[in-house]
Order: structure tokens, then sequence, then C-alpha cells
């Protein structure tokens, strides 16, 4: 009986030790960009260990030229990167924290901490570039 009882035990623990892991596990990031507002950007920023947002609108020219270039990187770098999109229109409180006064601004976060800004346009290999050195 005493046998019997330890193996249920046993089984118990392995199933709440499962259930624990699952639970503190942080997802993967999202294979393509996040549209972000003023409400989520922490919570999507925060959670993500390398995070590329950018800051756009939809009047912006520039901004049309780099979003495949944005879009290209979420999709080869998934899994490694968090990409995000704020419309600066839409969420003023989160480019006026960050102090964006020209678009696009692409911006680096890692670890919940801005480390890097690129203001304007700027080629494929700028921005990868950019991005690696945080990975």
């Amino acid at each position: 009986m005493d046998d019997e009882l330890e193996a249920i035990r046993a089984r118990k623990l392995a199933h709440l030790q499962d259930q624990l892991v699952k639970a503190v596990q942080i997802p993967p990031p999202p294979a393509g960009p996040v549209a972000l507002t003023d409400a989520t950007f922490w919570d999507v920023i925060g959670k993500a260990r390398v995070a590329l947002v950018d800051f756009w609108a939809p009047w912006c020219g520039p901004c049309h030229a780099v979003a495949p270039i944005v879009e290209a990187l979420a999709k080869d770098l998934a899994g490694r990167l968090t990409v995000g999109k704020v419309n600066v229109d839409e969420c003023p409180q989160t480019a006026g924290e960050f102090g964006v006064t020209s678009i696009p601004t692409l911006a680096i976060f890692r670890e919940g901490k801005l480390v890097d800004a690129i203001v304007g346009a700027v080629p494929r290999p700028y921005l990868e570039k950019s991005v690696q050195r945080w990975l």
C-alpha cells in the first residue's frame, strides 16, 4: 500500500512540476510585426528579449518604404526578435515617451530598455546589422 501511495505522490509531483514549467515559460516572439498601442506597448516590449519597434504613420512615404524591410526581418528573425509597429497618430503617448519627432524611427529594445534608435528609412543591411548587434 505504501508503494502505491508513493507512486501516486510521484505522479502528482511530476504533473505539478510540468504545469509550473509551462506557466513560467516566456512565449516565443510572434512571426510578424505586432500592432502596438499606448496600452499594449509595455506588455509586449517588456517581455521581449530583443525588440524592434517601427514608429510610423499612414501618410509617411518613407515609412511605407521601410515597412517591407521591417516585415522581412520579423519573419527572418522569428523566435529571436519581437517586432512591433506604433502608429504615432494613434499612439502619441508612446511616441512622446521616446521623443519621436521624425518618422520612421526604428527603436531597438533589449530586455525592455531602449538601446538604439535609427531615424529615417534605411536599407535592410544597415537595419539588420543594427538589430543583430543586440541578439
